[in-house]
């Protein structure tokens, strides 16, 4: 029973942080809660629905639901975002979640307010491998989720274009006086974490093999909170806040408090705590 519960927590802990793994990326940038960024997980889900008419295979229609996202996300920063980033923070969050309310309600206009399946076929037979610890499908998920993670962890830390992104985060002005192309790099911000959320979606509704209209709106606000928990900004906080949180979820809904709490109440009650005793995040800095 731990064992299985841990691993259902670091399932579902893999899947946080492949959504709010953009948001991050995005907020450590341009200094903005892109709330919109779960329209693009739940795009990433239809986009493989779509998908599967050209072919069923999970890779295939992951890496469509990726190029497609990520393009959406580029030109979410062009057109939304970049007109005003000279405004008030709070204009552009409220420009975010209503772009987030624009998308869902397209989803449901363009796809039916129903449930669609997601039956992708897995390489490899995967998803049959099958133990009393961990079922195919987790193990589909958390290697993808591994997957996707140590990309990130490669680009961000071993590329000139990680090494622009983390200028760009110092200073714009500085950046682009020494030699930062920072259009190109917040561009491939957008790009790279848009990519993530729409393979995040695709590995949700293959799991949970439904896609729906709604289905970016809890993801949307609990994404925020691990954002929050591991330090705004902070993609390797955000990282282990998403497993923490995971974790702890799983642990709880079997537990005597799961009667009193639910379960997607948890990380807004760990994010409380967090406000009161550390406002910064748990790896964030002052």
């Amino acid at each position: 029973m731990f064992w299985q519960q841990l691993v259902n927590g670091v399932t579902m802990g893999g899947i946080y942080a492949l959504v709010t793994l953009g948001l991050t990326m995005v907020y450590g940038v341009l200094r903005i809660l892109h709330i919109s960024h779960a329209g693009v997980f739940a795009l990433g889900a239809y986009i493989g629905v779509v998908a599967l008419r050209l072919s069923p295979n999970l890779v295939v229609v992951t890496l469509l639901a990726m190029l497609v996202c990520g393009l959406v996300g580029v030109l979410m920063q062009r057109w939304l975002y970049r007109p005003l980033l000279g405004s008030s923070r709070i204009v552009p969050l409220i420009a975010s979640i209503g772009m987030f309310t624009l998308m869902e309600d397209l989803f449901r206009l363009a796809a039916g307010p129903y449930v669609l399946p997601l039956p992708v076929r897995v390489p490899f037979g995967l998803d049959e491998v099958t133990t009393s610890v961990v079922t195919g499908n987790q193990l589909v998920v958390l290697s993808s989720a591994v997957i996707l993670l140590v990309l990130a962890w490669f680009v961000i830390n071993h590329t000139r274009l990680g090494l622009a992104w983390k200028a760009t985060e110092q200073d714009f002005e500085t950046a682009a006086a020494f030699g930062v192309n920072v259009d190109r790099a917040v561009a491939m911000n957008f790009l790279l974490g848009s990519a993530i959320a729409g393979a995040a979606g695709v590995l949700v509704g293959f799991y949970y093999n439904s896609v729906y209209p709604t289905m970016g709106s809890v993801p949307a606000y609990k994404a925020m909170a691990i954002a929050v928990l591991g330090g705004l900004g902070n993609v390797w906080g955000t990282v282990i806040a998403a497993l923490l949180i995971g974790i702890i979820e799983a642990f709880l809904v079997i537990s005597p408090v799961g009667l009193f709490l639910p379960r997607d109440s948890i990380a807004f009650v760990a994010l409380i705590l967090v406000l009161l005793l550390r406002p910064y995040g748990l790896f964030g800095r002052r």
